[in-house]
């Protein structure tokens, strides 16, 4: 399991678990950080921070010290699959 900001542009993971506090772990899962859902690294700032994720049709910005306190696996193609992610995985290796 690796922080969901040590993952690159480009690179997919399943989440696993939110290490944050309560208020701010419920903010994230109404936009759609809940455990099993993908999210795709779309790009990061210029200066590194913040970082812009995909994830159930969003496109939401966090600061690396959040995206530090939430947890990953490492997504690949058959995870995309089981989650949905498929035909946006396809179209993005294309």
């Amino acid at each position: 399991m690796s922080a969901l900001s040590e993952l690159t542009v480009g690179e997919r993971g399943v989440l696993e678990a939110l290490d944050l506090p309560e208020s701010v772990q419920n903010h994230l899962m109404h936009m759609g950080f809940v455990p099993g859902s993908c999210v795709h690294i779309l790009r990061r700032a210029p200066a590194g921070d913040p970082t812009v994720y995909g994830i159930d049709g969003m496109e939401i910005a966090l600061r690396h010290e959040t995206a530090a306190a939430i947890r990953v696996c490492r997504c690949t193609a058959t995870m995309a699959a089981a989650t949905g992610e498929a035909h946006e995985l396809a179209e993005a290796t294309q």
